[in-house]
């Protein structure tokens, strides 16, 4: 195993300290020490894979750490903090990353429909170690960036050996949900796009669980067991990491930030911000700048 996690690193050695594209569709690397405002993000459905360091991801009241040679997946859009972490030895934080594409997660259940797959509801992100057959895939995947001409060819079939050997494991159950209609992540998965694309608009939860045929009190019970996070708290940490994003490139002050995603009060908009990243917004943002 240690031999090909050598491989990977050497592979993915080229990334820089923010998400570099690796000339395959969906696949992307990171390097290094990353802004703290980056790791604050929407993290859209992934595979990741560390190679180097440590990384730990927070959602609502949740955090997981996740150490070389194990993979997490995340199935749904989340707010999440992270925070990476060099190796003992000082090696740079280090790892590889796969969007994931329900289309092609469904295609590989008609193909596969008996792949082992676990339960089928809980949370949408979890962490589990690497197996042999699933290195082995991203192993091949990786070396295509050496061998441009074979991407078109042979990417999707090691991205769906990977997807295959995913499914086989622990964290299965996680893929299987995302293409199958009817599970708790699929429904929640409907509203949570929704709040993505209209984050700034007044939320009812009524529409939301209309949206996941879901009644009031179950739609809330497995949004935030999918999440931890109930709508509105979603809804608020969607809105001010992106304000939060908007302010860092300096599109806007304060207040025109604070209408922008959707806020009617400054006030509020402010005393939120605090709470959640622990300074007012024009404070933090020198904080950032300065860290930078």
């Amino acid at each position: 195993m240690e031999t090909r996690l050598s491989e990977l690193r050497r592979l993915a050695s080229r990334a820089e300290n923010r998400r570099t594209e690796t000339g395959i569709p969906r696949v992307a690397m990171v390097q290094g020490e990353i802004a703290e405002h980056r790791l604050a993000a929407v993290y859209d459905p992934m595979i990741n894979l560390i190679l180097t360091g440590a990384k730990t991801m927070t959602v609502g009241g949740r955090t997981l750490r996740y150490d070389p040679a194990t993979y997490f997946v995340m199935s749904v859009d989340l707010p999440a903090v992270g925070n990476v972490h060099p190796a003992d030895d000082g090696a740079p934080y280090l790892a590889v990353s796969l969007t994931l594409e329900p289309r092609i997660i469904a295609a590989l259940l008609a193909d596969a429909p008996n792949a082992p797959g676990g339960p089928v509801d809980g949370a949408a992100f979890c962490v589990a170690p690497i197996t042999e057959d699933l290195l082995d895939a991203w192993v091949r995947l990786l070396r295509l960036m050496e061998r441009h001409d074979e991407i078109a060819v042979l990417a999707p079939a090691y991205e769906r050996e990977i997807l295959f050997r995913v499914l086989q494991g622990p964290l299965g159950w996680m893929l299987r949900a995302i293409a199958t209609p009817g599970t708790a992540l699929a429904r929640v998965g409907t509203a949570i796009r929704w709040i993505r694309q209209n984050f700034t608009q007044p939320l009812r939860v009524e529409t939301l669980a209309a949206m996941a045929a879901l009644s009031v009190s179950a739609f809330h019970r497995q949004f935030k067991a999918v999440t931890t996070l109930s709508p509105l708290q979603y809804q608020k940490q969607v809105r001010l990491l992106h304000a939060r994003s908007l302010l860092m490139a300096g599109e806007g002050n304060v207040t025109s930030v604070a209408m922008d995603v959707g806020y009617e009060s400054q006030t509020q908009f402010s005393r939120e911000y605090a709470r959640q990243f622990g300074l007012p917004p024009s404070r933090d943002i020198t904080r950032l700048r300065e860290s930078l």
